[in-house]
């Protein structure tokens, strides 16, 4: 046996993946479990700072010590940016301190597992991490490869082939070529965090790209087989307000009224970024003319730019994984030394997002029992969750492993039924407590999709929540609460291979109502997604929710 295991710490999205013998065990973020949004913030100062319960889930998990790890692999290489950084890029003070940290990596892994690593410790070069946690888990044996994020070491966006177990590098897009960098700016001009860029994509479906299109013509271009940013809108850029406002007026200020100008600012943002990926998609097929398609990248989580890729058939298969951000290249970076250490060649096309911790029904009794509740078993859970759902109910579904990524696939998910018009205001207003033009999307049974959406040829990455096709025309006035304001849905499709149990209770909503969907979002408030019993216990117990469901163990909100 040999245990890979891989941490990605560098920015955000903190995690850590173990891989026995070349199959991934255990992937989990480091969010769920210090309750600190992304794990920490992206700073300078902080590159060092390890997931630690993530690595100690991951080594308990697969029944092993820190002693039985063969190799550790961090998601960044600091020769590779040092060797690439422009000093006029930022601040190289900042720079400085980040190498410094940096340098700390090899001590704080060494403390933490007792020994000295040596040559055992891998640096992996970012973009090769986010291409590996891609196409491994793609089960195609060639693929053409794209990355878009923020940024590596200094890349924006890189382009790849894998071929076998080798991913070769074909092109970088370097600093300040980030459409990632693009989203953080202007999710935060138009009074969101630089986090929000789901925010964004949402606020575009009320807006029209026409009305700034022009004006972003001078932040993100596109042409043909090219794109460019403007580094003058980006990073530690003296006069980047000031160059905003003076195309796009004054920035909104976050407690402030969302006018019609904010939503076509995102409009125009989200169709110029439509532009840019379908450049490097028609450019990377020219370069890698292969039938498959892979594509990470903190961009990749962008469900209406992902369709438009899906629909323009430069591609005959595409995979994104359920983790495309940074929080996979702790999977990447362990696959890729995996590959280069090992003649064996790693498990290949095996792309569950259930990675995470489960918990025993004692665990579950014992937290109720701790928080003072008294449960109930249901016989049925399945059934009786959706007779609730059918009800008008809010229902949280926690079951099975934990969900790796950003969104609940129905382990760790609320639940409500989207026939009624109302409940997409209920729990914006009442159960998450956010904006009300942030839309919801429907788990749908994977045999009666096409009935209900333009899904189009089925992959594996509709099964995590990573397209937004459009709801059919005739069927949207039966299910308002997931209908976005342009017509489309953020689909999940749900197979009773890959999710049995939540297969089921959506089988039983189905055969009660006739119709095979439901609304599923995540389960937390303003917080990351649930992990144990107690984030579950306290969660429902402070948010407008109607049952809890752990397993076979059911909490029922006092009235």
């Amino acid at each position: 046996m040999v245990n890979v295991l891989g941490i990605n710490s560098v920015y955000h999205e903190s995690a850590a993946a173990l891989l026995v013998d070349g199959e991934l065990v255990a992937a989990v973020e480091e969010e769920r479990f210090n309750r600190i949004k992304h794990g920490k913030e992206a700073d300078w100062d902080n590159p060092h700072q390890l997931p630690e319960r993530s690595i100690r889930f991951c080594l308990k998990h697969a029944g092993i010590t820190a002693r039985d790890i063969d190799h550790v692999a961090y998601s960044f290489d600091p020769k590779l940016r040092r060797k690439r950084y422009r000093t006029e890029w930022w601040d190289p003070k900042d720079e400085e301190t980040f190498h410094l940290r940096l340098g700390q990596v090899r001590t704080a892994v060494e403390e933490l597992f007792g020994r000295s690593l040596g040559e055992r410790l891998h640096f992996v070069p970012h973009h090769l991490a986010h291409a590996a946690s891609v196409y491994f888990p793609s089960g195609f044996d060639r693929a053409a490869i794209i990355t878009i994020d923020g940024i590596g070491e200094t890349a924006g966006s890189s382009l790849a082939k894998g071929i076998g177990t080798r991913i070769q590098s074909i092109e970088t897009f370097e600093y300040p070529h980030s459409i990632g960098f693009v989203w953080e700016v202007f999710s935060e001009y138009i009074g969101f965090s630089h986090y929000d860029a789901s925010k964004a994509m949402g606020l575009a479906a009320y807006g029209n790209p026409e009305v700034f299109r022009q004006q972003f013509e001078s932040v993100l271009r596109a042409d043909g087989e090219n794109y460019g940013v403007a580094q003058d809108f980006l990073g530690g850029q003296p006069d980047k307000l000031a160059r905003i406002e003076a195309l796009f007026g004054p920035p909104r200020a976050a407690d402030a009224e969302m006018q019609p100008r904010h939503a076509d600012i995102a409009a125009a943002l989200q169709a110029a970024t439509d532009a840019a990926v379908m450049a490097l998609v028609r450019r990377v097929k020219r370069k890698v003319p292969f039938d498959n398609l892979c594509i990470a990248g903190g961009v990749a989580l962008n469900c209406v730019t992902n369709e438009v890729v899906a629909r323009s058939g430069e591609f005959a298969n595409l995979f994104i994984p359920s983790a495309p951000h940074d929080a996979g290249t702790a999977i990447g970076a362990a696959f890729a030394v995996h590959c280069a250490k090992q003649k064996r060649p790693p498990q290949r096309g095996a792309s569950t997002p259930y990675l995470g911790p489960a918990f025993k029904r004692r665990d579950i009794l014992a937290a109720v029992k701790s928080a003072g509740l008294t449960a109930r078993r249901s016989k049925s859970p399945a059934r009786d969750a959706a007779d609730m759902i059918a009800d008008g109910k809010i229902v949280a579904w926690f079951q099975g492993r934990m969900e790796f990524g950003p969104r609940a696939l129905g382990n760790r998910s609320l639940l409500a039924d989207p026939r009624r018009p109302e409940m997409r205001d209920i729990l914006n207003q009442k159960v998450k407590h956010r904006e009300d033009f942030r839309p919801f999307a429907p788990s749908v049974l994977a045999e009666h999709a096409d009935e209900w959406f333009e899904v189009g040829a089925h992959s594996a990455s509709h099964e995590f929540m990573l397209f937004a096709p459009e709801v059919k025309a005739e069927r949207r006035n039966r299910i308002p609460a997931i209908v976005h304001q342009d017509g489309t849905a953020r689909v999940q499709l749900v197979s009773r291979k890959l999710n049995p149990r939540f297969h089921e209770l959506i089988s039983c909503f189905f055969a009660k109502t006739g119709v095979p969907l439901v609304v599923n979002t995540s389960f937390n408030d303003s917080e990351p997604i649930v992990c144990t019993p107690t984030d579950a216990i306290v969660t429902f117990r402070k948010s407008g929710i109607d049952a809890l469901f752990m397993d076979d163990v059911v909490l029922v909100a006092r009235t």
